[in-house]
């Protein structure tokens, strides 16, 4: 089975992504990882992402779609795909339909965690975590049992992401919006997609999925 996880950044994708791995025996393909690996290695493509990515430009559709071909090339047959990120434009979900072709795969699903984009800039800006031991907080949501003090580690050292702030999360929505809504008419029409509320509890959501994937 090989699925899109859509969704944006905070939406949950990436807790789900590796719920599904240990429990259906998927790979999950996420396209900031496989940047990051492939940068790594001494391969003609991995020159290519090194240099872009050096540069400051954007990695381009070509790029991106070798990448994943060269993943389902490596892949088992019998190994579903989650593809997390992947893809963005109207081009690359063309160019993921003759991929998966190519390897003898087809798409069964589209899901899209939806969110609340007020209550996901809650669930973001007040998130932290320990700086010793990395255990999550959340200023309303999920406080240590003593303040100041982290639970697992009794560390007094917390931090948060520089980037989870109100602004950055909403410019992160309208991005998301912008880039999905011209691939989810082609999955509408051929009858693929599915929609969670991912604002539920991670259990909620993973007993939704499992309904759509059953």
């Amino acid at each position: 089975m090989n699925i899109i996880l859509l969704g944006p950044p905070g939406a949950g994708k990436g807790t789900q992504a590796s719920s599904l791995e240990s429990r259906h025996g998927m790979l999950q393909l996420s396209t900031g990882d496989m940047l990051r690996e492939t940068r790594k290695a001494d391969t003609e493509l991995g020159r290519q992402v090194a240099d872009v990515m050096d540069s400051g430009a954007l990695v381009s559709d070509e790029i991106v779609s070798a990448m994943i071909d060269a993943k389902l090339a490596d892949m088992p047959e019998t190994t579903g795909a989650i593809f997390d990120g992947y893809p963005r434009t109207e081009a690359q979900a063309l160019s993921l339909d003759e991929i998966l072709s190519k390897h003898g795969r087809t798409l069964d699903h589209v899901i899209e965690l939806e969110v609340n984009e007020d209550a996901l800039v809650d669930r973001i800006t007040g998130r932290y975590t320990c700086a010793k031991c990395g255990a999550g907080y959340h200023d309303r949501h999920k406080l240590p049992a003593t303040e100041g003090v982290c639970d697992k580690c009794g560390s007094t050292e917390f931090k948060r992401r520089a980037d989870d702030n109100e602004e950055t999360v909403r410019t992160r929505m309208q991005e998301y919006r912008a880039k999905t809504a011209p691939i989810l008419p082609i999955y509408e029409a051929r009858g693929i997609v599915s929609r969670v509320d991912g604002m539920a509890s991670i259990e909620d959501v993973t007993a939704a999925l499992d309904g759509i994937l059953k």
